[in-house]
């Protein structure tokens, strides 16, 4: 092996998920155990788990399902929003009786947005109140562990399609007691295309005797819209869904009757699945906005009307890589399509495709004529997938060709600069560091530009994506890889398309505030709005001077006016109370949910910083967000005391990878704080026997490319191979180092099926299939399989009732020669359950093997003493050595001293090495066996 000089890369460290505003969405549904079907389910769990032991079918569990149902009787369900200037706050309300003689388990189950910060959740029974308490989410990580520890489901909250969280809790409920669950949650309401959305996801799946959604708008502003509908209603309901709107209220309600509810006549099945929808916007006549000041707080809204767009230079960077393949390709080129006939004339736009190479449409932006538009669909129609992806490169030459057509005077020099990148992976060409891209290009923009990405799929790493456009005045947005990803890709550009504004200036009376959140903003896009909030440190608010600054389409932008506080006791004279001190919540909403955003792209002080008083208002206010965790303490029990039950606020990093992981039972990110490591060059194959207090070791020498089967245990169905990478620079000598850079495992007899690359880890069971990326940490458990990956450094896997073993990712760099070598080493921890049939270069040694060492005599290198093994029947000259064990200590590994066969292992492995060559990474075929296989009683690992 040539020596080179060698340095650690890639620290391992829980990555933050990112975590952005999007709609107002709730669901509310009551049910009971998993054995039946439908949100709302009453039955009693130990009576099911008796029958099904007993063998009986499913028509009996079903019907013992049913008249347990009839016991419990769910007497209520309402939903009540309150939407006081944007700021909207919901109560969901359920209430059940246990009708029958014996105890009965009764859960609760919400959807809410995942924008949503919760508040509150409380559960009365029996008169007796238990209030969640929000606490910091490491104190509550204790008793969640705690709770965990003793078997039981602590988490509450989960992913529950794109935009929305599932709320769930369940009680033991005594016979005829009542249950009511209250779940409290905010949010501020965004503004998109427009227009404002609340989305009440309603699926009762009983009839109901107490059944009402109600939403109360209050808009000092003035509203100029609502629309408000049920998707589940028939032409001949919708007028179910009320609305009454006068010039500064809309009331709206959906409270049917017991026989409207009902999907037929005479029968108990109910029709309401689906979801309530209310949009509405307000009146825009000031371009200045609306401003409010209450209670010590001003809030202001900035959305003038009428404004003229102003072009834009875009250009977009597709990606084209092999990943891209197939259905996400076609879906990226319809959407380009629609988005290239939406381009004004006054826009320049560019496309710039990338695989492993950067290929440009034009050399520079164009003009998009209708002539212009025509040549890049042409062109769009033709780009077809090739190679890996080369993000670092295709990002810097659309900066690049910013950049130089601004200094040639080829663009008009008030349109606005954009850069949308779509992705669907990981960068493995060019550049593929995370950190390093991203401060290239943050280097390279230096605030010039905006930067757009799209992250399709959930093979990309949305959190790299998130934090680059943040860094580069952008966004990021998830595209999920469904039969509408074109919609959304369209969607997110209607969303950009029509800059109004840039580099937005509000200022405010330094004497009179405080604690203010953003307030420069690079860009206001046509149907979003502008919300900044503050605290009033003067009480005398007679001299509020507001003021707007801005660049427009015709020139500079500049608005002022003098702003006053908004008596609500006036506005709303009838109601003495719409909730609470809403400006003061509003504030510090907005003030966690953008030191949030601080706390991931900022330098290690600021976001150190801007976490502690994320941190502190969290708790102050009680709000469930990303570092806080709200416990639920349930009653005790027959059995005796119940651990606390934990609620946290998703990361959208968790969001992803549940999505991935979906046929896992358990899925839970993990804080793992490792760092990376390095290793020696060529692949070289370790067996430790345990008992000897002693190991063996060899290599194996071929051309990158061949693939060797490492273990094969018929009996059980495992299959594991291991391809061989070459290194990327020849050595001066010739040598061709080699690595292992792949391994497929298949265990027939399970379904489960890997294939683990330096890139991801795709995973298979039972035909379902998900890929982890080795920048995750998260832990997985199903029925076959669990499997722990640790950011950038290892994964263990676990095969129920056959195998535990551990693959390594290695980075070796070389300074000298500024190139880097990623490759995999493959561990196995524990074996003994394989059957004795069991081979394959490492396998055939994991049931032992004899050996006798003698004729120890001085090496060539005197640390490196020589001896004669017999083993197998046979003399074999080997050389005392060491290699690197990293099965433990993956960040420094240890040194193991071991007997080194030469000659790629002759005389120690069976046959030789060309033996265990194999014609794929999943071939199935046997090996070449052959006679004298030595089984010792020695206990052994395989290391390689």
């Amino acid at each position: 092996m040539a020596a080179s000089t060698q340095v650690e890369r890639g620290p391992c460290s829980a990555m933050r998920g990112a975590w952005r505003m999007l709609l107002l969405w709730a669901c509310v549904c009551l049910w009971v155990p998993r054995q039946a079907h439908g949100a709302l389910v009453i039955s009693r769990s130990d009576a099911i788990i008796q029958e099904t032991k007993g063998a009986i079918g499913t028509s009996s569990i079903k019907k013992r399902s049913i008249n347990i149902a009839k016991m419990v009787e769910v007497y209520s369900v309402t939903v009540d929003c309150k939407v006081a200037s944007r700021f909207a706050h919901t109560v969901m309300t359920s209430s059940a009786l246990n009708k029958g003689s014996s105890s009965e388990e009764i859960s609760f189950e919400v959807e809410l947005p995942k924008t949503a910060f919760i508040t509150n959740f409380s559960m009365e029974i029996e008169s007796q109140i238990y209030v969640g308490e929000v606490k910091e989410k490491g104190k509550a990580k204790k008793q969640y562990e705690k709770a965990v520890s003793s078997g039981q489901t602590a988490g509450l909250v989960k992913a529950s399609g794109r935009k929305m969280e599932k709320f769930s809790v369940s009680v033991n409920i005594a016979a005829n007691s009542n249950v009511t669950f209250i779940l409290t949650y905010e949010e501020l309401l965004q503004r998109k295309l427009g227009q404002y959305e609340i989305l009440t996801r309603v699926k009762p799946k009983q009839l109901v005797q107490n059944f009402q959604v109600v939403a109360d708008i209050y808009e000092p502003q003035g509203i100029a819209f609502v629309d408000a509908y049920g998707t589940f209603l028939p032409n001949e309901l919708l007028p179910l869904v009320e609305k009454t709107v006068t010039d500064t209220k809309a009331h709206i309600s959906f409270s049917p009757t017991l026989d409207q509810q009902r999907k037929c006549l005479g029968c108990d099945s109910t029709l309401i699945d689906g979801n309530i929808i209310i949009k509405y916007d307000v009146n825009r006549a000031n371009s200045l906005g609306d401003i409010q000041i209450v209670n010590g707080y001003f809030v202001h809204f900035f959305a003038p009307p009428d404004l003229p767009r102003i072009p834009k230079n875009v250009v977009f960077v597709i990606d084209r890589s092999g990943s891209m393949s197939g259905t996400k390709m076609r879906q990226t080129r319809e959407a380009l399509l629609a988005i290239l006939k939406d381009l004004h004339q006054a826009d320049y736009f560019a496309l710039i495709t990338f695989y492993d190479t950067i290929v440009t449409w034009k050399d520079s932006l164009t003009k998009a004529t209708k002539k212009h538009v025509a040549e890049a669909m042409k062109y769009v129609r033709n780009i077809r997938d090739n190679g890996g992806t080369n993000i670092n490169d295709a990002v810097l030459r659309a900066v690049n060709m910013l950049v130089k057509d601004r200094q040639d005077k080829k663009l008009p020099e008030r349109n606005m600069d954009m850069i949308i990148l779509l992705t669907d992976g990981m960068p493995n060409s060019g550049v593929s560091s995370l950190p390093r891209i991203q401060s290239n290009v943050r280097g390279a923009i230096d605030g010039n530009m905006s930067l757009f990405c799209l992250g399709f799929g959930n093979d990309v790493d949305y959190s790299f994506l998130d934090v680059m456009a943040k860094q580069n005045k952008g966004l990021a947005r998830r595209i999920f890889e469904a039969s509408d990803a074109t919609i959304q890709l369209q969607g997110f550009y209607e969303e950009v398309a029509s800059p109004l504004l840039s580099e937005v200036d509000l200022r405010y009376p330094d004497n009179a505030v405080d604690f203010v959140t953003t307030n420069h903003f690079s860009q206001l896009f046509n149907g979003s709005e502008i919300v900044v909030a503050g605290r009033l440190s003067d009480n005398d608010i007679d001299n509020f001077l507001v003021e707007v600054f801005a660049n427009g389409a015709k020139g500079d932008f500049q608005v002022q006016d003098q702003a006053s506080a908004v008596d609500w006791d006036m506005i709303y004279p009838e109601q003495e109370y719409i909730f609470g001190n809403f400006t003061e919540r509003l504030w510090a909403y907005l003030t966690i949910q953008q030191l949030l955003e601080k706390s991931e792209i900022g330098t290690l002080e600021e976001k150190a910083s801007a976490t502690a008083k994320a941190l502190d208002m969290s708790l102050q206010y009680s709000f469930v967000t990303p570092l806080t965790s709200m416990v639920v303490t349930k009653p005790e029990t027959e059995d005796g005391p119940s651990s606390p039950l934990i609620a946290d606020k998703l990361t959208e990093e968790q969001r992803q990878q549940a999505e991935r992981y979906g046929f896992f039972d358990d899925i839970h990110v993990e804080d793992i704080h490792l760092t990376s490591f390095e290793a020696d060059g060529d692949p070289h194959f370790m067996i430790e026997l345990p008992d000897r207090e002693d190991a063996l070791c060899f290599n194996i020498n071929d051309t990158p490319g061949t693939i060797f089967n490492l273990v094969k245990d018929l009996t059980s169905g495992l299959l594991v191979n291991g391809q061989i990478i070459g290194k990327k620079k020849l050595s001066p000598n010739c040598k061709v180092n080699t690595y292992f850079g792949r391994f497929g495992i298949i265990h027939l007899s399970l379904g489960v099926q890997l294939e683990v690359t330096t890139q991801d880890i795709s995973v298979s069971q039972d035909g379902k299939q998900v890929k982890l990326l080795w920048s995750d940490t998260t832990s997985l458990k199903g029925p076959n399989m669990d499997l722990k990956l640790a950011m950038n450094c290892s994964l263990t896997v676990t095969l129920r009732d056959s195998i535990i073993f551990k693959v390594v990712l290695h980075t070796k760099v070389w300074k000298k020669h500024h190139y880097q070598q990623d490759y995999l080493g493959f561990y196995t921890l524990d074996s003994h359950l394989l059957s004795h049939a069991v081979h394959g270069l490492l396998g055939q040694f994991y049931h032992g093997v004899e050996f006798e060492v003698g004729h120890l005599h001085p090496g060539e290198v005197p640390e490196k003493p020589g001896a004669t093994m017999y083993v197998k029947g046979q003399e074999l000259n080997v050389t005392r050595h060491w290699q690197r064990d990293f099965k433990t200590d993956v960040k420094n590994g240890e040194n193991v001293h071991c007997w080194f066969i030469h000659s790629n292992g002759t005389g120690l492995i069976d046959g030789s090495a060309s033996d265990y060559i194999v014609s794929g990474l999943f071939n199935t075929e046997s090996v070449k066996h052959l006679n004298g296989i030595a089984v010792g009683s020695q206990g052994s690992n395989g290391t390689v």
